[in-house]
């Protein structure tokens, strides 16, 4: 019998801008990232639903779209009656690394479990997939809504992947994000953190004592990304030997595409370690196109 993964998060408008190029309009967000690989990861079995709050505003329609173009479920998106998606701009140097601007303050997804709706949104999942974003666009309130109903959620067999994504511009200031970051991963099933983002939470920490931290932290599974050192297994310690990019054209959605084929891989039942050659094989791939969503017809 196939899963329900239902992926939680914000859609917003993508401008991307390489170098001496005109800008592109897209659709991304971690999260809608994480289903589109996961979609193309898993087999027809299985069903990727993506949960989120848009308006009724033609940016919105082409969120739905898009959505629905990656055979993503959008059945359970919420509406809002006012508020538009956010909006945001990437520009890339000439190592095809990335610098945000970002236009999101009053985005509909941030009216995410204000109320008890947003429950309703996840009948029949198995498994949820979020994010730091996910938790920091959210209202004290409204996250501490989301950590009840994630409780109850596991308690009912249900099982809850994260990844910790860290934006220091979307907190009040790191030890916040620190303090949320913690209360999700007690929470947490499947654990997918980068190695910087934790760096960045916790100074003074090097890679080694993260990877210590999460490999003792005791969960089911897991992958800590390394960048250039390449993954760790957090419940196996596997650490595979995996070919380096020869070009990077754009890293955006590096982290995201890796999440989505290492989830995808392990929910249909391969092991860590192949969970893990599998998300480097995808981010592998994205990271050599423009923008966070490689085209169907180029994948």
């Amino acid at each position: 019998m196939g899963l329900t993964i239902a992926c939680l998060g914000e859609v917003m408008v993508e401008l991307s801008a390489p170098q001496d190029a005109p800008a592109q309009i897209g659709v991304a967000g971690d999260t809608f990232n994480w289903a589109v690989y996961l979609r193309r990861t898993l087999g027809p079995e299985h069903s990727v639903r993506y949960v989120t709050c848009l308006g009724h505003d033609p940016f919105s329609a082409r969120i739905r779209a898009a959505i629905e173009a990656e055979e993503v479920d959008a059945s359970h998106i919420l509406s809002h009656d006012t508020r538009l998606p956010g909006l945001y701009a990437i520009t890339l140097d000439d190592a095809g690394e990335r610098s945000f601007h970002y236009w999101r303050g009053q985005s509909a997804a941030r009216t995410l479990f204000e109320t008890a709706a947003t429950e309703s949104a996840f009948a029949g999942a198995d498994v949820i997939a979020l994010s730091g974003i996910t938790l920091a666009i959210l209202s004290e309130a409204s996250r501490a809504r989301m950590f009840d109903f994630l409780a109850r959620f596991r308690a009912g067999g249900g099982r809850v992947a994260f990844d910790s994504n860290y934006r220091p511009a979307l907190w009040s200031g790191p030890e916040a994000a620190l303090a949320a970051m913690e209360q999700m991963w007690a929470q947490t099933d499947i654990a997918l953190p980068s190695v910087d983002d934790e760096m960045a939470l916790r100074p003074g920490a090097d890679a080694s004592a993260i990877a210590a931290q999460f490999r003792a932290a005791g969960f089911a599974a897991g992958a800590l990304k390394r960048g250039a050192e390449g993954p760790l297994g957090l419940a196996t310690g596997a650490a595979p030997a995996l070919p380096p990019v020869a070009k990077v054209v754009d890293t955006t959605s590096a982290g995201d595409s890796f999440n989505g084929a290492f989830l995808g891989t392990l929910l249909a039942g391969s092991s860590e370690e192949d969970a893990l050659r599998a998300g480097h094989t995808c981010a592998s791939r994205v990271i050599q196109h423009h923008g966070a969503i490689v085209p169907r017809s180029a994948w």
